[in-house]
């Protein structure tokens, strides 16, 4: 599988020669500009985590030029059909759906939602992605839970996608432990460097996870890497 980074905890997977779009938050990346661009960026399906804009504020735009689909919780559903969006399909925690090329379950994810207009923005979700090119689990933004340990359960993982930047979300410490949790050795770290909140020291991060006996790629904005 080919994971390229757009930047924030924006990336895209390639499965059976669809494109997954996770989280699209390119235009308002400062770190982002003259890099990617929203306008380019091809997508089969659209996967958001939550409400938040750092997530979202590019969804309907992608969606509207790709004709994506987009996959997220009931209220987000909800609220992409209001701008417009037909292509859709909502999902809640503890779901799972085979779409064809791939099958997503929806975990939990200990974190906020609210949309960027002010409304609901339902429970955030984190999603295990399956396929018979591989397999992973993008936690979404969230703290370290117990819920990760139930993971493996559900699907032996190529590698993970974890954020890291402390403040909003897991640190690298507690990354690293929700590697282990759910049984993986490879991580994608995002959700870091993009705000002041959440600046890293990239050097240290890797060396931190290399110690715990895992590795974190921390991905070039326009990067990509196989995994």
């Amino acid at each position: 599988m080919k994971l390229s980074f757009l930047g924030h905890s924006c990336f895209v997977v390639t499965i059976n020669n669809k494109k997954i779009l996770f989280d699209p938050f390119i235009t308002y990346n400062e770190l982002a500009k003259g890099i990617v661009s929203a306008d380019t960026v091809e997508a089969d399906y659209i996967l958001v985590s939550h409400g938040h804009a750092d997530h979202i504020a590019d969804m309907v735009a992608i969606a509207q030029r790709t004709g994506a689909k987009v996959v997220s919780n009931w209220e987000i559903v909800e609220w992409a059909q209001k701008q417009g969006l037909t292509n859709v399909h909502p999902m809640n925690t503890g779901g799972a759906w085979d779409f064809g090329d791939f099958k997503v379950k929806c975990v939990s994810a200990i974190h906020s939602s609210g949309l960027p207009d002010g409304s609901y923005g339902g429970n955030p979700m984190g999603f295990i992605v399956t396929s018979q090119e591989g397999n992973f689990y993008y936690s979404g933004d969230t703290a370290l839970t117990l819920d990760m340990q139930l993971v493996p359960r559900w699907a032996s993982l190529n590698f993970a996608v974890f954020p890291i930047g402390d403040n909003f979300t897991m640190n690298v410490e507690d990354a690293a432990a929700a590697a282990e949790f759910v049984k993986v050795k490879q991580v994608v770290g995002v959700h870091y460097d993009t705000f002041g909140y959440i600046k890293i020291d990239a050097e240290k991060a890797k060396a931190d996870f290399a110690a715990s006996g895992a590795t974190l790629h921390l991905v070039p904005i326009g990067g990509t890497i196989e995994l």
